[in-house]
């Protein structure tokens, strides 16, 4: 089983890491090591840090989840007819990888898996016999598995710790205790729904690898993602950057400076990233010329029309290497870079020692910022929720400028006559509200934070039920040269019936599934949301899009 990251690389290698020589191989400065502690007291600040114990805890649970496989690898093979003596030599293998593995999770995040398997287990095997396992276990809380992903999972909770579990075969008789997945050999013959569940693991070693300080990119990526986090823009769903494309930026910021500090690696990602030309790539390490043969498709702007349009390509550095980033908009480009750029001048300012880092993680206020919204409003089904999650950007984009992407995705005509629009901001952020829907079909909103009793004073001879939406907004910036007058009304239809037909193929769509999207100004969000939501503000003023 995967055992803790080791820190065996921590001191700089002499040679350069990377596809380009370091910008700098200068040692930090008393200076650096002491912003480096004060950015690690800051946050710790936010109890962002498990305890020793509860580490432990979670490498028990790993253990047992270990143990677990391999009596159910052992127990399949024995169903299967193999003979007893070569059944009970037969092994499964759990490794981690994400920001478990990387060694920057949270308290209380869950912990992505792989469950390794040999030839003769295929996956209707881990969805049935190794669901039915799980449920056995008295600590096991909920097992749901969630066979028609993208990538294939089983989402469990084991003794209090959360875990997605992945499943790959891999072409052997078995699989060893020391079974090491970087080998490109291990793909040969792969189906590609294990090539991609092995793709986690694989590009997670392979990006401590390519950095040249465990302890400095750690730290440094823990701030990044609690940064993106409080900035809003942690969503690869929504179209911003998930955890692996953080990552991976902080990766290549390490490399261009091996010998850095925490507090200077964080301080150079956003003075590297604020001026970097996209759509020109970021890449860890040269592509693998050898693992040509495989016929897996990789990211190639010079092969594939499509990658020739990605905005903002971060590739993963495993073989088959793949943009983490197609989800990526022209608007929400606009909206990190812009962040980039007002991190990198509070950075300056504390590097100055005219600021401390709270300042950095201040979290915007979304509402604050825009006087058009629009509202995506859903039932809250959880398959439902998900699949509308995953459109979200497109209608994004359906708003903004990118009409390219739009025509690639959908076909879509004529939509540049919104050129008015000149940012679609999707919050990831999701809200809920309550409605009491009569046999009628009559709705009425109850706002469960406001708890508005008025509705209580009125007879009511129709039974009567309660429904919960999730909202999602997207705020709306328009050319300030442009008169605010655009009719949406076909966009908005495009997306409902984009939405619903992708339910209804993929066997989700049920008749109370509701999908209604509506123009909200910013005086109108007291019907949508709490007050304390609404007038939550930061202590500093930012000042949206001056560029």
């Amino acid at each position: 089983m995967t055992t803790r990251a080791t820190n065996n690389t921590d001191t700089a290698r002499p040679q350069h890491i990377g596809i380009t020589a370091p910008i700098s191989m200068a040692p930090p400065r008393e200076s650096d090591i002491e912003l480096t502690r004060k950015l690690e007291v800051c946050l710790r600040g936010f109890d962002l840090f498990e305890s020793e114990d509860e580490m432990n805890h979670r490498y028990e649970v790993l253990s047992s989840l270990n143990e677990l496989v391999e009596k159910w690898v052992q127990n399949v093979s024995l169903q299967k007819k193999m003979p007893p003596e070569n059944a009970n030599q037969m092994y499964g293998k759990i490794f981690t990888f994400g920001s478990f593995r990387l060694g920057v999770h949270t308290k209380g995040a869950d912990i992505d898996t792989l469950l390794v398997a040999p030839r003769h287990i295929d996956r209707s095997d881990f969805f049935t016999s190794f669901c039915e396992r799980l449920s056995e276990l008295e600590t096991c809380e909920y097992v749901r598995p969630v066979e028609d992903a993208y990538v294939p999972v089983i989402k469990t909770k084991i003794d209090g710790i959360e875990l997605d579990i992945l499943f790959a075969r891999l072409a052997l008789k078995n699989i060893p205790k020391d079974q090491d997945l970087r080998n490109v050999e291990l793909l040969r013959n792969l189906e590609h729904k294990c090539v991609r569940s092995l793709n986690g693991c694989r590009v997670t070693d392979d990006i401590l690898n390519l950095v040249p300080n465990h302890e400095s990119f750690r730290l440094a990526l823990r701030a990044i993602k609690f940064w993106a986090k409080r900035m809003g823009i942690y969503s690869n769903a929504l179209g911003y950057l998930g955890g692996v494309s953080w990552a991976m930026l902080v990766a290549r910021t390490c490399q261009l400076y091996p010998n850095a500090a925490a507090s200077t690696v964080v301080h150079k990602f956003f003075l590297v990233f604020s001026q970097w030309l996209w759509p020109k790539p970021v890449i860890l390490r040269h592509p693998n010329e050898d693992a040509g043969n495989l016929g897996f498709p990789v990211w190639d702007p010079r092969i594939t029309l499509a990658d020739r349009y990605h905005l903002m390509p971060i590739i993963t550095p495993s073989y088959p290497q793949q943009n983490s980033t197609f989800n990526v908009t022209l608007s929400t480009r606009t909206i990190m870079t812009h962040e980039f750029k007002s991190a990198l001048a509070i950075c300056d300012s504390i590097a100055a020692g005219k600021a401390e880092w709270k300042y950095l993680f201040e979290p915007t206020n979304f509402f604050c910022r825009y006087r058009h919204f629009i509202a995506l409003i859903i039932t809250s089904q959880p398959e439902w929720i998900g699949l509308v999650e995953s459109k979200i950007r497109l209608l994004g984009e359906l708003f903004g400028r990118s009409s390219h992407m739009i025509i690639y995705f959908f076909k879509v005509q004529h939509l540049e006559r919104h050129k008015c629009i000149k940012l679609a901001h999707v919050n990831p952020n999701s809200y809920s509200r309550y409605v009491t829907v009569n046999d009628s079909g009559d709705s009425e909103t109850n706002n469960v934070e406001t708890n508005n009793s008025e509705t209580d004073n009125t007879e009511q001879n129709e039974k009567t039920d309660t429904l919960e939406e999730k909202m999602w907004f997207i705020g709306l910036q328009f050319e300030r040269s442009e008169v605010v007058n655009i009719d949406l009304t076909e966009d908005i239809r495009n997306f409902i019936d984009t939405v619903r037909q992708t339910a209804i193929q993929s066997h989700k769509y049920k008749e109370e599934m509701r999908i209604d999207l509506k123009h909200v100004r910013r005086k109108e969000l007291n019907s949508y949301l709490p007050n304390e939501v609404i007038r939550k503000t930061t202590k500093s003023v930012k000042v949206l899009f001056a560029i």
